[in-house]
């Protein structure tokens, strides 16, 4: 087959097609991602959506010799649950989720022989890019030096000393949206509880008043911990970073030589060679809070303004009590056999629709987690309310 044949065979333009609209999904998602990090470090997802709008450029122009129409860039769409989950989940699962769709494109797209020998070399040299980011990917998320040996022979680029600060840190999942994925979880909780509580008491007491006593005291009590705890705990996290970066802060003014021999150290262990870890760590030296901010973020993976714990706290409180209150709300109306049917129904339900929240979060498939959800919501409310038949009131 050659330049310009009209008569393209159907596995050349359905493998130019995919591997197109590959490239688009990939360049669309980095640009998410990038969006949620700061402005230097995004900087380097950045250029990896460029390289894939280079890839798809190059598919156009092989396209374009085929007689192959080009669909309109906009036909392709990310669906509303995946540009949520870009703008929601912790980064390093985004990034472990990219680093497999990266490899499955190398196996599945590019590897494969299409029987066209100008195409099979131009997925091959897309191959060999692809590859690259899915080990780029792998050590942002894992805190590898990128270049192995060879950053170790040739002088470091700059963007390779923004990536390699961006491979030291641990804490991405902070980055946006903490509060969201806590509250997710905060409901799901919540709902677990509270349902099992309704369904015992509704076993013992065949659905009575009591049953709506024992549901909103839980769903109270629910809240008021989830809210106490989440507020303790976040405070506690900042009270502890602030009281290292305050000794690291003395470090510095105190052993400013040992310190700056501990950077370079830091960006030794990454893959960078002697001399350029050491000229770095100079040049923050000559900036004290410029050091510290790195240090504190290798040491101790500080690389922003800590939680707000009455955000977390009124997240956590709000979404356990709305959670939880879902079971109960049957028997706010009525009682017997009709309440605890409706609240079953209901409550399931809610754990379906909690379930496939909390994939924008793992980043599952959302009637997966849904499903799996659902299915815990019926062995609680199930065992509760059989040991509430065996032990009637």
């Amino acid at each position: 087959m050659s330049a310009g044949t009209t008569d393209v065979d159907g596995q050349v333009r359905e493998r130019l097609l995919q591997a197109w609209q590959g490239e688009i999904v990939a360049g669309r998602v980095y640009e998410l991602i990038a969006a949620r990090m700061p402005d230097r470090e995004a900087d380097i997802l950045r250029r990896m959506a460029d390289a894939e709008a280079g890839h798809r450029s190059r598919l156009e122009a092989r396209m374009t010799e085929l007689g192959i129409a080009i669909p309109p860039p906009e036909s392709v769409h990310l669906s509303p649950w995946l540009r949520l989950q870009a703008r929601i989940a912790p980064v390093d699962r985004l990034l472990a989720v990219r680093e497999a769709a990266e490899d499955e494109e190398v196996d599945d797209l590019y590897k494969r022989s299409t029987g066209d020998p100008v195409t099979d070399e131009l997925l091959r040299g897309i191959r060999k890019d692809e590859r690259a980011h899915s080990r780029t990917v792998n050590e942002m998320r894992f805190g590898k030096a990128a270049g192995g040996a060879q950053a170790e022979a040739a002088p470091v680029h700059p963007a390779q000393v923004r990536l390699d600060k961006l491979l030291g840190r641990e804490k991405w999942h902070r980055t946006d949206g903490g509060w969201i994925s806590g509250a997710i979880y905060g409901a799901n909780d919540g709902l677990a509880a509270v349902f099992g509580i309704v369904a015992g008491v509704s076993g013992a007491t065949g659905g009575s008043s009591f049953v709506l006593t024992a549901g909103a005291a839980a769903a109270v009590a629910s809240a008021l911990s989830m809210a106490t705890g989440a507020f303790l705990a976040e405070r506690s996290e900042a009270e502890v970073a602030a009281a290292n970066v305050e000794r690291e802060r003395q470090e510095i003014a105190e052993h400013p030589e040992e310190e700056q021999e501990e950077l370079s150290l830091f960006y030794q262990l990454k893959g960078i060679d002697e001399a350029t870890a050491d000229s770095m760590a100079a040049q923050l030296a000559k900036q004290p809070e410029a050091m510290l901010r790195a240090l504190a973020a290798e040491e101790f993976g500080i690389t922003g303004e800590p939680g707000d714990p009455a955000q977390a706290a009124v997240a956590a409180g709000v979404s356990t009590g709305l959670g939880a209150i879902v079971p109960v709300i049957p028997f706010i109306f009525t009682t017997g056999t009709v309440a605890i049917v409706t609240a079953a129904i209901i409550s399931l339900v809610a754990h379906f629709l909690v379930g496939a929240a909390k994939s924008l979060v793992t980043l599952r498939t959302w009637w997966s987690a849904g499903l799996e959800m659902t299915l815990a919501g019926v062995i609680v409310g199930g065992a509760t309310y059989l040991v509430g038949l065996a032990l009637p009131t």
